[in-house]
């Protein structure tokens, strides 16, 4: 238990890495915000749980990278993280992860998912995507900045709004020859995301990941998007 909500515990299996301990809120029932840290960033109650859920795009998401391999010198972002496994296994592989959220708890579960599988500390930062450019900051700051090679995120077109407000702060962290892939469930704003990674000078492929149900898992429908600079 913690304060204020029930967990669950885990074990997730990802082809290509050591099978993750997975510590996630019991279900979408749970929720603590007493000093109103979460309201403060625009997080209802009604979407307080979902950064705290495994999703099937990031179960999707985190395999893919585990094909990936490492690269010598590429910096990765996780956008909108959660509970991060994705981000745990291309830690667990060598990359070098940066998680990031604006959920006042991700940063807490993250170090108690690491901690649950022996990983040393791994980079997180604050990432509201409609948070103005910061300014120059002081050093210890957990304030996102900087850019990256590749920046990946799994079910993040759940709004209109916030799918804008993703593509700029996508285009505030990619660097000239980045790649960016998102795992998306088939959302209705994926047309309006991609016109508006275009207005960014990226072009889009997309790649189907549907698999049929089996006893294991229930069937799946969505696609990776792939950003490059056109």
């Amino acid at each position: 238990m913690m304060p204020g909500y029930a967990t669950k515990q885990e074990c997730i299996a990802v082809a290509g890495v050591a099978d993750l301990q997975i510590r996630s809120l019991l279900d979408r029932q749970q929720f603590s915000d007493p000093l109103g840290h979460a309201l403060r960033v625009g997080i209802s109650s009604a979407t307080w749980p979902i950064f705290g859920l495994l999703w099937p795009s990031g179960a999707r998401l985190a395999q893919r990278l585990a094909m990936r391999g490492v690269l010598p010198g590429e910096r990765v972002l996780e956008l909108g993280c959660g509970l991060g496994l994705p981000s745990l296994v291309g830690h667990r592989l060598g990359l070098d992860m940066t998680a990031s959220d604006s959920h006042p708890l991700a940063s807490r579960f993250l170090r108690a998912n690491l901690r649950l599988n022996a990983l040393a500390p791994m980079k997180y930062r604050h990432g509201a995507w409609n948070a103005p450019e910061p300014g120059p900051a002081a050093p210890h700051s957990t304030t996102l900045r900087g850019r990256y090679d590749l920046l990946i995120g799994s079910d993040l077109l759940y709004d209109r709004d916030a799918s804008s407000a993703l593509a700029g702060f996508i285009g505030r962290h990619a660097n000239a020859q980045s790649e960016i892939w998102i795992v998306d469930p088939d959302r209705g704003n994926r047309a309006a995301f991609s016109r508006q990674m275009q207005g960014l000078g990226f072009a889009c492929t997309q790649e189907r990941l549907d698999s049929p149900a089996s006893a294991a898992h229930p069937a799946y429908k969505g696609r990776l998007l792939t950003y490059v600079r056109a």
